[in-house]
């Protein structure tokens, strides 16, 4: 199907959306245009109008997000909020004003109510109100739910709403200002180990647990789903693999050769006490299921980040 279409990808050249181009690339598809933030403030309708003009796309991944940890939600709930209702619901509505063939819009499981039942399932996305850190991000992601079913009712348009997991891989951003646990935890190990320190701190109190999904992963049930699924019921997209944040420091200590003491700083947030998906939705809709296991996807973060860091550190000289 790709080799006939042209697609945008909002957010194509980040994390997720790198991988995503780089799985249309080997599909075939021939003309993917990534709208840079310089150019185009999708924040603003004249600016969406701009570019779905200059694009003419057939499809639209929207995998643009303001999105941060638990720090970062906390310091920014109203940039948060704002930024990605309004690129996500007038995005589009002008994909749908356009006659863009098919809007595919990527949510996230922050969106479920705090004290969600595990696994999550998509029939619980309602009943309750979401983890109060990463409530405002949530809400927002999660209006791209109702606009999508309100337009398939009204008008018959084709657009989908996905809701990954946590994910982490190479390419992950490591900025302790805004990155998630996974990337943040390899850098305070490893970064310890470079200056001779014997201890972390870790937020929290290690209980809560958390589902990761690789990226690489997370890229196929992006496509597939756009290929094979055409409802507007939401679908997880996770690998059903459940930790615990204690584990997981434990186990990136040992990846990365840290032998140190770990200090839990309790006086700050946990975040959701669980999280862990029902993925049988997008296995029996589309066929998707995680193929990488957790260490094999932590390792190869690990050396990317490595091997990242020794470039960066080459060019400084």
């Amino acid at each position: 199907m790709w080799k006939k279409r042209r697609v945008m990808v909002t957010g194509g050249s980040g994390f997720l959306g790198s991988w995503v181009v780089q799985k249309l690339q080997q599909r075939g598809c021939p003309e993917i245009f990534i709208p840079r933030s310089a150019e185009y403030d999708l924040r603003h309708q004249r600016e969406i109008r701009r570019v779905i003009q200059d694009a003419r796309p057939d499809i639209i991944l929207h995998l643009a997000a303001r999105v941060g940890g638990i720090g970062a939600n906390r310091c920014h709930p109203a940039e948060f909020f704002y930024d990605n209702l309004m690129m996500g619901v007038q995005l589009l509505h002008e994909a749908w004003r356009a006659g863009v063939e098919k809007f595919v819009a990527i949510g996230t499981v922050c969106a479920y109510p705090k004290n969600t039942p595990v696994p999550f399932r998509e029939d619980d996305l309602w009943n309750g109100y979401p983890e109060e850190t990463n409530a405002p991000y949530g809400l927002a992601k999660k209006m791209l739910l109702v606009q999508s079913q309100a337009y398939r009712q009204q008008y018959g348009y084709n657009s989908i709403f996905l809701l990954p997991v946590n994910l982490y891989g190479p390419g992950d951003n490591f900025d302790p200002e805004s990155s998630h646990v996974i990337p943040a935890l390899i850098k305070k190990c490893l970064r310890a180990q470079e200056r001779g320190e014997q201890r972390i701190v870790v937020w929290g109190d290690g209980s809560p647990t958390r589902e990761f999904l690789y990226v690489e992963d997370a890229a196929e049930g992006i496509l597939l789903a756009t290929e094979r699924y055409n409802k507007s019921l939401p679908v997880n997209l996770g690998s059903g693999f459940e930790i615990s944040i204690k584990e997981l420091v434990e186990i990136v200590a040992s990846l990365t050769g840290f032998q140190g003491h770990v200090i839990w700083d309790e006086s700050k947030p946990n975040g959701q006490p669980r999280r862990r998906l029902d993925t049988s939705r997008a296995k029996q809709e589309f066929g998707f299921q995680a193929r990488m296991d957790l260490m094999t996807g932590l390792r190869r973060t690990i050396a990317w980040y490595r091997e990242h860091t020794l470039l960066l550190t080459g060019e400084r000289k």
